[in-house]
């Protein structure tokens, strides 16, 4: 398998199909937005005019787009993978999606000679970027062998956590249930350092080298304390959408998530007031209330 493929090309696709290439595959991609194409053309990949050109020129196609209505029109649209893959071809639906939809695609796909691996990811445009992504995947035997050499290239660690569509999707959302509590009392705890006078990096060293600290917490607290808000890879809309994905199982499921149904109104409001901003924006909201910036 020496032929790869990405359908979207943003943070974490560029990132996808950066490592792709780096690591030897012929690799087809493909994006809504010219300037992502061009840059994808310059870094050594060969851009394709719409999703079909994709599909017959890889083995594997990584499917990082923004939705599952999004998902659903790449994979099995009139011109979509399944109907220009190659039998034999893999694709790896790397988007977060609601696992119901992943479930949906997968029954779709049933008997078309492509395989479905349903491997929703970690790590954010850091991880994406170094090849160094946290892999939560669902599929066959065959399917993970065969994608393995595609997927260890953009991938530090893959966890196989089911063989079924749906079954990676539902690891991600409770993944992010967690991920976002832990930005929203990020976004507190600076807003209160701020207002009490801390200095940020003494906030910061303090944090990162507690038993609170953590790659998700020491992230965002860098952002904010070198006031990056924008531009750092991590859009509030994807954390905002993630966070709706995990509320919304959560309900089918009779679980009640107070902690993260917080946090995702903390970045609605944040969505709302700074619609360009990363995730560490909402703590804006927080320094507005207060008077008070946390710095370096």
């Amino acid at each position: 398998m020496k032929r790869a493929g990405v359908i979207g090309l943003g943070d974490m696709g560029s990132g996808l199909a950066l490592n792709l290439i780096k690591n030897g595959f012929q690799t087809t991609g493909y994006d809504l937005i010219d300037q992502r194409l061009q840059a994808f053309a310059e870094f050594g990949g060969s851009a394709a005019g719409n999703v079909a050109e994709v599909g017959r020129n890889s083995d594997a196609v990584f499917v990082m787009v923004m939705n599952g209505d999004e998902a659903k029109e790449v994979i099995l649209g009139e011109q979509g993978l399944v109907a220009t893959m190659g039998k034999g071809g893999i694709v790896i639906l790397s988007a977060t999606i609601k696992p119901a939809e992943a479930v949906e695609i997968g029954e779709a796909m049933q008997g078309c000679g492509i395989e479905l691996i349903d491997t929703p990811v970690s790590g954010g445009f850091p991880g994406a970027q170094g090849g160094t992504l946290t892999m939560m995947a669902a599929g066959t035997d065959a399917a993970m062998e065969a994608a393995a050499p595609v997927m260890q290239a953009v991938s530090k660690t893959i966890h196989r956590v089911g063989d079924q569509p749906g079954q990676g999707q539902v690891m991600k959302a409770c993944l992010q249930s967690l991920i976002g509590p832990i930005f929203s009392a990020t976004f507190e705890a600076a807003a209160l350092a701020a207002k009490a006078g801390v200095k940020g990096e003494t906030l910061y060293n303090v944090f990162s080298t507690s038993g609170a600290g953590c790659g998700v917490a020491n992230s965002a607290l860098e952002n904010i304390i070198d006031r990056k808000f924008e531009g750092t890879g991590s859009h509030i809309n994807t954390m905002h959408k993630d966070l709706t994905i995990s509320l919304d199982f959560a309900l089918q499921q009779g679980v009640p998530m107070q902690t993260a149904a917080t946090a995702m109104q903390i970045f609605q409001a944040g969505k709302t007031k700074y619609p360009n901003g990363d995730n560490w924006v909402c703590t804006r909201l927080m320094e507005d209330i207060v008077d008070a910036e946390l710095h370096r």
